[in-house]
């Protein structure tokens, strides 16, 4: 859409406000409404916020930042006409006073990895599968819905029609819906959307996150895409499928090789298996994050690749053709989409670059593997935890260049932050298995 098309759409629906949406460097979703009367302001760029209330943006003696609305982006909210409100949303870029794109914007920082892939003749698409829970809240505890499985239908919750609540609020929000189904643990779910380009993907999770949770809300729910809310249970993930396009042809796909993968798609998940230490601090930025990647629940704990097996980092799904594509399996929906695709482009490209080679591939069950096997296989491991993880981060400057300065700086100081703040907590489990015995 151009200006022209959304102030039609904006007097033909009759809207009344526009949300004017962002996210800060760790992809908490911000917006300020605004009435119509001032909509000409906002898509001239002129709506001024200040940046040094956002966690990550600026100092205070430098805060006047300015909102410059993204027209391919505006969506009408269904949920706030169903109210009798008509509200319109529009997600925006974050421009200094001078003009130009704030380094601190993690929208920015995507479309400039982007923009190095199309220097290279690439598009990358991406496809997530996000898993999230749905509990209700007792007193300030979360509590399951349902006792159900992977695929099972469990009508005796509020679940499965908030679910198909938050489908069909998607679809009206122009998503192409591919799948919706329970998962494997107690009251968790997935909804599974189409592809788009890297920073269309990006845009739709920071939505779908929002849907979600609003509709949760009015089934009397909580959403949560903490990764590993329940012990001894799966955690939630959102797998990444990736592949490179050069105009309408999938770059992954050369049916001449006996898999028919192309070197460029081998490059590619070597690029990202080389600089998954430092990826896994952007696709999994929590401390709990590093609960769900453990051995026995689905989720990789190992640097390795493989056809079929789903125990490593990355699988390549069978179908070939425009379907060629790689699956990153460690994300978790926790993550800021802009800066974790960013970074997983940025490795990817540069594997391409260096014609770099991956191991072969691990048909086996890494997990039941003995340590002595892994390191005969050259089978490393992810971090084992956040501050693991930053270190890595710190230590890669491809990955690092992929968030700028100004972004690598704030997240790392930031994420050692929150790693200190844990570190020194003290908590139940410790008191029950502690207090009598010392």
């Amino acid at each position: 859409m151009d200006q022209k098309d959304i102030k039609r759409a904006i007097e033909e629906l009759r809207i009344n406000t526009v949300s004017l949406q962002f996210t800060d460097i760790f992809g908490i979703l911000k917006q300020v409404e605004i009435p119509v009367s001032q909509l000409d302001k906002a898509l001239a760029g002129e709506m001024m916020f200040d940046g040094s209330s956002i966690e990550g943006f600026v100092r205070i003696e430098e805060s006047d930042m300015y909102l410059r609305p993204d027209p391919d982006t505006f969506t009408i909210l269904p949920w706030k006409i169903r109210e009798g409100r008509r509200t319109a949303r529009l997600i925006c870029d974050i421009y200094t006073p001078e003009g130009l794109p704030f380094a601190g914007d993690p929208r920015h920082a995507l479309k400039r990895v982007s923009k190095e892939a199309e220097e290279l003749g690439f598009t990358l698409n991406v496809g997530p599968e996000p898993e999230f829970f749905l509990f209700s809240v007792r007193e300030g505890l979360p509590l399951i819905q349902d006792n159900a499985g992977y695929f099972d239908l469990a009508p005796e919750g509020k679940g499965e029609e908030a679910r198909a609540d938050m489908v069909m609020i998607l679809e009206e929000m122009g998503f192409d819906i591919e799948a919706s189904h329970h998962e494997v643990a107690p009251s968790q779910h997935e909804i599974d959307f189409k592809y788009a380009d890297a920073l269309s993907t990006a845009d739709n999770i920071v939505t779908f996150r929002n849907v979600v949770k609003t509709i949760a809300l009015r089934h009397g729910l909580q959403a949560t895409f903490m990764p590993k809310p329940l012990y001894g249970q799966n955690g939630s993930g959102m797998h990444l499928h990736q592949s490179l396009f050069s105009s309408q042809t999938n770059i992954f796909f050369d049916e001449g090789t006996d898999d028919q993968l192309s070197t460029l798609a081998k490059s590619y998940l070597a690029g990202i298996m080389l600089h998954a230490p430092a990826i896994t601090a952007l696709a999994n930025p929590i401390v709990n994050s590093y609960k769900r990647l453990v051995p026995g629940y689905e989720a990789p704990v190992y640097v390795a690749w493989s056809y079929r097996n789903r125990s490593p980092l990355i699988r390549i799904p069978e179908k070939r053709g425009l379907s060629t594509r790689i699956e990153l399996r460690s994300p978790d929906a926790s993550c800021n989409p802009y800066l974790a695709i960013a970074a997983a482009l940025k490795a990817g490209l540069d594997g391409i670059k260096k014609d770099l080679v991956p191991p072969e591939p691990v048909n086996e069950n890494i997990y039941r593997m003995t340590p002595l096997e892994r390191q005969r296989r050259q089978i490393t491991s992810l971090p084992g935890s956040l501050a693991e993880a930053i270190i890595a981060l710190e230590q890669d400057e491809v990955i690092k260049g992929a968030l700028g300065e100004h972004i690598a700086e704030r997240y790392i100081e930031a994420k050692k932050i929150e790693w200190e703040v844990y570190r020194s907590q003290v908590f139940n489990w410790e008191f029950e298995e502690y207090l009598g015995k010392y």
